[in-house]
């Protein structure tokens, strides 16, 4: 199994993860371990949330440390809020690394199920560095913007 220390996982879920990640059905994991196939569903569940509240952690980070960081609101247009990226970075002196189609690809894809309509439906966080990366955090949702489906996430 690996080392758990220093992790957010603890080492149920670290052998649960493992032994699924082998091909082991829930059940399986269940008799293996002697628990539950539902407390093993449990722990797989507790598992994920824990990984992806640390990746969320990471991606937060990762955008509070570029050089200039802005908030784009909920309800914004994708349009918009690629032109606000643009306007960033010429009032900073920083070229962004993207053309337009990239750009938006490049937002587009960890924005979409924060999405729908072309606006995005959460407070989001932008940060652009020196070499004109651009990075982006979905923050809270924005429960006011109407047509959105939290589970959807």
């Amino acid at each position: 199994m690996a080392a758990v220390d220093s992790t957010i996982l603890t080492e149920r879920q670290v052998e649960v993860l493992e032994l699924r990640e082998q091909g082991y059905t829930q059940q399986e994991v269940a008799e293996k371990i002697g628990t539950t196939d539902s407390n093993v569903s449990a722990v797989e569940r507790a598992a994920t949330k824990n990984v992806e509240k640390a990746k969320r952690t990471l991606r937060l980070v990762d955008t509070l440390s570029a050089s200039v960081t802005f908030e784009v609101p909920a309800g914004t247009h994708f349009g918009d809020m690629i032109e606000m990226v643009y306007s960033h970075g010429d009032t900073c002196d920083i070229k962004i690394a993207y053309c337009r189609p990239e750009l938006y690809s490049y937002l587009y894809e960890p924005l979409e199920k924060y999405s729908a309509g072309n606006k995005i439906r959460r407070n989001v966080e932008i940060g652009l560095t020196h070499d004109g990366d651009v990075r982006v955090f979905p923050g809270e949702v924005n429960d006011a913007i109407s047509g959105f489906d939290e589970t959807r996430q």
